[in-house]
C-alpha cells in the first residue's frame, strides 16, 4: 500500500480520538499520526474531559456509545468550553443516528470500520472554510 503523503504545515490538526476500545483507538491515531496529525486519545467521557482541558484541539473523533455517556453529550459538554470541530464513528448508521450526530454538533458520522482516507478528506474539509477565513 502506498504510504500517504504528509499533509502541508496549514492541514496539521490537533486531533482527540476518543473510543473505548484501545485497539481501535490505537490503530486510529497511528494512522491519523502517519498523515501528520498530533493525536491524543482517550477511552471515555472522563478521560476526554481531562485532555481537553490540558490543551486546544481542532478536532474531537468520538464513538458514540461511551462507558460513562455518550458522544453526542461530550461535544455538546466540550462545546460549551472551546469551539471544537467533531466527527461522529458509530457501529450504526441509519438516517436516524446520522440525524442525532447532526442534531449534536457532529459535522460528519462515519460507521465503523473506518474508512481512514475517507475520515481525512472528512478532516481537510471541514478545517478548509476556517482556513480560508484567516487573512
Amino acid at each position: 500500500m502506498p504510504e500517504t503523503t504528509p499533509p502541508s504545515e496549514t492541514t496539521r490538526l490537533s486531533l482527540l480520538v476518543v473510543d473505548d476500545h484501545p485497539a481501535t483507538a490505537d490503530i486510529m491515531a497511528k494512522l491519523l499520526r502517519r498523515r501528520g496529525h498530533t493525536v491524543v486519545t482517550a477511552g471515555s467521557c472522563a478521560e476526554a474531559r481531562v485532555a481537553f482541558a490540558a490543551q486546544d484541539f481542532d478536532f474531537l473523533i468520538s464513538d458514540l456509545a461511551l462507558p460513562d455517556g455518550s458522544g453526542h453529550e461530550l461535544l455538546r459538554e466540550l462545546r460549551a468550553c472551546s469551539p471544537v470541530a467533531g466527527i461522529a464513528i458509530s457501529g450504526s448508521g441509519d438516517d436516524a443516528d446520522i440525524q442525532q450526530a447532526q442534531a449534536a454538533g457532529f459535522a460528519r458520522h462515519f460507521t465503523k470500520p473506518l474508512d481512514i482516507e475517507a475520515l481525512q478528506r472528512a478532516l481537510l474539509e471541514i478545517c478548509k472554510p476556517a482556513a480560508s477565513q484567516e487573512p
